[in-house]
């Protein structure tokens, strides 16, 4: 099974994308969208999209290397790219991003159908009874329950309760539209 690409290398890519389609994209925002587009593509190919894990975080999923990335934008919309480490100078490098059409075009779907979204609507659909996000956290059935890791096998099997397409058709494109998604 793939490890999947940098979850860096993603959300650059995805910042892209959201830059050529004049959509802002904060942090929060990033987060919501690099998970759904994480769910999507391990459905649709069996595989994670972004190696390492997600955390269930207080305002839903969160990715915590990507996180750390763009932290620094706070609320505001992401102006920068993530940056990795040369490892023999320490220096920073850019990070390519992933030469994949097929990536490129679900972050595009991704983006059409949620990336207009308010902040608030995706970590609401983030939130979704029944989702990974809430089985994970009514698992540990404590008050305390964010920082705990949402295992892709949990993803797969719980990621229906998003109303998020999971199908190999494409997205809609229109952001507004809630319809339930198989």
């Amino acid at each position: 099974m793939s490890k999947g690409y940098d979850a860096r290398a993603v959300a650059n890519l995805m910042l892209d994308e959201a830059d050529r389609l004049h959509i802002e994209v904060t942090n929060l925002a990033l987060q919501k969208l690099l998970y759904f587009a994480h769910g999507i593509y391990l459905i649709q190919t069996k595989t994670p999209l972004v190696s390492g894990y997600f955390e269930a975080w207080q305002y839903g999923p969160v990715h915590p290397a990507a996180y750390r990335s763009f932290k620094e934008a706070g609320s505001d919309p992401i102006k920068f790219r993530a940056t990795g480490q040369d490892p023999l100078t320490g220096k920073p490098r850019e990070l390519s991003p992933p030469d994949d059409a097929r990536l490129t075009g679900l972050v595009q779907q991704v983006l059409n159908s949620y990336g207009r979204m308010p902040s608030g609507r995706l970590v609401d659909l983030s939130h979704a009874k029944g989702s990974p996000w809430a089985h994970v956290v009514n698992k540990s059935r404590t008050e305390v329950a964010f920082g705990l890791r949402i295992p892709d096998n949990v993803i797969v099997e719980r990621f229906r309760f998003h109303k998020v397409s999971v199908g190999l058709q494409p997205l809609s494109g229109d952001p507004h539209d809630d319809t339930p998604f198989a």
